[in-house]
């Protein structure tokens, strides 16, 4: 269950898909299939999944996975020795297997590995950690996540002397391009896999029957290009060596090919890649041998060497002509350089010009740019005097506010003083006024 409480719906299966006995081979052996369909798989929020361990030739395993990748941007997949700490020192364990990741969509775009490991003490798990790209593994228009189920399957082979896993037995496995009795049998088992109703748990336990299907064949794999190449060159070869005789009509066809041929340029037959029916003809025409045509053995070598002179002359006649181009493709990087070149002396001396008028500019603006200087220094000389007798005038106009109240008193004083005066100056005018008249 993972942190937002959604269960994780496994469906866990455990097939043989081999008894394999031989004592002509001394293969002794199984094919375990192993088939882990996790639902809820965008959700998962551990970093490893490990599975139910199951058995092979008596010994387990497990499945382990990394959803999000084990520190890769790929979904990370291994298998592992279940029971690796409990096992004596120095053990070791053989295992050929192949893991896969279905495509539900269509099997045969399913992602396979296939390897071989020898686990031990220092490797206890083995397999992919780039195993298919996160942003594949979700892509809704690939089948690898459908109904947020992911399908994984394991095969296991344990004998040394013999490989059966590969990417077309995983693939057809299960798709019915198996005309045996195992693929009715893993067919049988994938549908029942898909409409078995399955507990919400975190891993079901494996099924304690789980079937048993012998493979009978497998179709032959398709030829490569190599083998298909292999094959004619060694029947060319036979046929050649072959006492084979031709009619007149064959060998005139054969001439008129020649003919032809050499009415070509040589440079034309080079191109025309025309050598090989040519050499058939120069055979027919070697081997071609009646009453009044009879050809002497030096002719007859001359016409078996004459294709191979041909080939040369036709060669020869191309690399000269290569090189006759290759003077007339550096006549034109020439020419091209040449006009580059004037273009660049012209428009370097277009530069230079430029560069004597900015340097011209630039002189007329170092004269303003001193004059500013200049003017800049007065200014701020002036600035600097204003500053000072603004700083003397606030000084003097604080020390007139501190005795400001003082000098109001006073003034209340004078005012006082004066009302006082002026009254004693109007009574002597008065009094002065009063004794005019009697004198």
């Amino acid at each position: 269950m993972d942190v937002n409480g959604q269960i994780t719906k496994v469906t866990w299966k455990i097939e043989v898909l081999s008894d394999v006995h031989s004592k002509s081979m001394d293969v002794n052996g199984q094919v375990t299939k192993v088939t882990w369909r996790i639902e809820n798989f965008s959700t998962i929020q551990d970093k490893k999944l490990c599975s139910e361990n199951f058995t092979v030739d008596g010994n387990k395993w497990q499945l382990l996975i990394f959803p999000k990748g084990n520190a890769v941007d790929h979904l990370s997949i291994y298998l592992g020795v279940a029971d690796s700490s409990t096992l004596p020192a120095g053990w070791r364990r053989y295992a050929h297997f192949g893991l896969a990741v279905i495509d539900q969509f269509d099997r045969e775009l399913t992602i396979t590995k296939v390897t071989t490991q020898v686990f031990d003490v220092n490797g206890a798990d083995w397999g992919f950690t780039s195993f298919l790209p996160l942003t594949e593994l979700h892509n809704p228009k690939r089948g690898y996540l459908v109904n947020d189920a992911c399908l994984v399957e394991a095969y296991v082979f344990t004998d040394r002397s013999i490989g059966f896993i590969s990417h077309e037995l995983i693939v057809k496995t299960g798709s019915g391009k198996l005309k045996t009795k195992e693929s009715d049998c893993v067919k049988a088992a994938m549908d029942d896999q898909r409409t078995t109703s399955t507990k919400a748990v975190e891993i079901t336990n494996p099924s304690p029957t789980p079937p048993y299907c012998q493979i009978m064949s497998i179709e032959p794999e398709e030829p490569t290009e190599e083998d298909m190449n292999t094959f004619f060159t060694s029947l060319e070869s036979k046929l050649w060596s072959s006492n084979t005789i031709f009619s007149r009509e064959e060998a005139k066809e054969a001439l008129t090919k020649v003919e032809k041929a050499l009415n070509m340029t040589p440079v034309n037959f080079y191109d025309s890649w025309k050598l090989s029916p040519l050499k058939h003809a120069f055979k027919i025409l070697a081997s071609f041998d009646c009453s009044s045509t009879t050809l002497t053995i030096e002719q007859k070598k001359e016409l078996l060497a004459m294709e191979e002179s041909l080939k040369e002359l036709a060669g020869r006649a191309a690399k000269a002509l290569q090189d006759k181009n290759l003077l007339t493709e550096k006549e034109s990087i020439k020419l091209t350089i040449t006009h580059k070149l004037d273009r660049n002396v012209i428009r370097y001396k277009e530069v230079e010009s430029q560069v004597k008028q900015v340097e011209k500019k630039l002189a007329a603006l170092y004269v303003q740019v001193e004059e500013a200087q200049k003017e800049r220094e007065n200014m701020l000389a002036e600035r600097k005097e204003i500053f000072k007798s603004s700083k003397e005038m606030k000084m003097e106009l604080e020390a007139l506010e501190k005795q400001w109240a003082e000098y109001e008193a006073m003034t209340k004083v004078a005012e006082e003083e004066e009302s006082i005066v002026l009254a004693e100056w109007g009574r002597i005018k008065d009094f002065i006024s009063s004794i005019k008249g009697k004198i």
